[in-house]
């Protein structure tokens, strides 16, 4: 049991290198043009189509309060998550966004333990914890420090970080009577029905002409098949064998990831700061998965 799990702890660390490179192909789709809810909306249709092939049946849950955390699936990972996170992108640093963001494996412990009996709140939890976020610190600042305070934007990425930490909480139960498949499809499913409300304020604007750049194409179909359709799959499965918490500790990764991605891709620079970070984040999550 414990060798499978560590194929586990090997999948949540995949899935967070690809969600880590995310953000540069965010980038990249919003600098030739689209914004970041079309982004979101073709990135969960296209994942739709695919998981509907994988897993078209049942339609609906067994229970009408099953469906309704299904829904809230939908919302706190999919529409409500990526509009507030994409979205303080244009009212703050990328930077802060980043170092918010990943406060959600924190958020989500002390989630859990208020409204979770069997979860407590242990030293190594805590001090590891804070230790990872001192690490993403110096991840995402890599050597060139800049606080710039921007409440709006700022508030806009802290409700992302809280709402993907209730994302792992609505789902907890779910995991132990349906398929992980099922789950994910429903996910996508009201993720994108939940975002269409927001066309009625802030219509589509991308033109079909774009669909024919190759850049556009290829980093869609990056987010949509490689981070929507198989890492939500794979996620929700770490989610399942290794438990909310530890699972979500991960996400400490992503910057570290994002940066590698921006070294490898953009030419940015990796400095010894952010290599000291790495050191930092790995050896907070150990503590922190340590009982």
């Amino acid at each position: 049991m414990k060798e499978k799990n560590y194929l586990y702890h090997i999948v949540a660390i995949c899935v967070s290198a690809v969600w880590g490179i995310t953000f540069i192909s965010t980038k990249t789709l919003i600098n030739n043009g689209l914004t970041p809810t079309e982004i979101f909306t073709l990135r969960f249709a296209i994942a739709y189509v695919g998981m509907w092939f994988i897993a078209p049946r049942p339609l609906f849950c067994r229970s009408g309060a099953d469906e309704f955390k299904m829904l809230l699936g939908g919302v706190t990972g999919g529409s409500l998550y990526f509009l507030s996170e994409n979205y303080s992108l244009s009212y703050t640093l990328a930077t802060n966004v980043s170092f918010i963001v990943c406060t959600t494996p924190l958020v989500t412990a002390l989630l859990l333990i208020l409204l979770d009996r069997n979860e407590h709140l242990t030293r190594n939890l805590l001090v590891g914890s804070l230790i990872s976020l001192v690490g993403v610190g110096l991840v995402v600042y890599n050597g060139s420090f800049i606080l710039k305070l921007s409440p709006k934007g700022d508030i806009l990425a802290l409700v992302a970080s809280v709402v993907w930490a209730f994302y792992g909480y609505f789902l907890k139960d779910l995991f132990k009577r349906y398929d992980i498949n099922f789950i994910t499809r429903k996910v996508f499913f009201y993720g994108l029905v939940t975002i269409l409300p927001v066309y009625f304020f802030v219509p589509w604007q991308c033109p079909l002409s774009l669909f024919r750049n190759p850049l556009v194409i290829g980093n869609l179909l990056f987010l949509s098949v490689l981070a929507s359709l198989i890492c939500y799959a794979l996620w929700n499965h770490s989610l399942r064998k290794l438990g909310t918490v530890k699972a979500t500790n991960y996400i400490y990764l992503n910057p570290f990831f994002t940066l590698l991605g921006s070294f490898l891709f953009l030419n940015e620079p990796f400095t010894w700061m952010a290599f000291a970070g790495v050191i930092f984040i790995v050896s907070g999550m150990y503590m922190a998965a340590r009982r």
